[in-house]
């Protein structure tokens, strides 16, 4: 289907697709890394740092004490321990849902290689911006590391 779309010009999201496969090995991020209850966003947002760039915006949120909660949690099955969690947030402002769930699969390939650098029972959210749909994932991951760097005094650890 994405080749015969390709193929007839209509859709540029699936060639662009088709010519850029995950690379072999990649990683994805970890559905135990995956924060998923509302209120956890909710206190990741109010409480945490922010840190913002050009594409992304990344929250950090050290509480530990509600981060060691997860562990045993019906919505965290299979955590044991704390763990660092993270969240995305990409609206409609960012595009279509082809492209939003595009900047996902992105930043989750990309925080996936990166998420040993936090500390245990570190939360994140990143939020993406609109220039986050035409970013290429090079600019991204430069994005990300530039922020994490910046937040490495609150909870980011080589």
């Amino acid at each position: 289907m994405l080749a015969r779309l390709c193929l007839s010009g209509r859709n540029d999201m699936a060639r662009f697709l088709i010519q850029r496969p995950l690379a072999e090995g990649s990683l994805m991020l970890p559905a135990r890394h995956r924060l998923r209850r509302p209120q956890d966003f909710v206190t990741v947002l109010r409480y945490g740092r922010r840190i913002g760039q050009r594409f992304l915006i990344v929250y950090c949120y050290e509480g530990n004490q509600e981060a060691s909660s997860v562990a045993g949690d019906s919505a965290y099955p299979g955590i044991r321990e704390p763990a660092p969690l993270v969240g995305f947030v990409v609206g409609r402002t960012i595009g279509t849902a082809v492209t939003r769930n595009l900047v996902k699969r992105r930043l989750r390939h990309l925080v996936g290689e990166r998420v040993h650098r936090f500390s245990l029972g570190s939360m994140l959210v990143i939020r993406a911006l609109p220039p986050a749909a035409s970013a290429s994932p090079a600019e991204l991951a430069a994005d990300l590391d530039r922020a994490f760097n910046r937040g490495s005094t609150s909870g980011a650890r080589s």
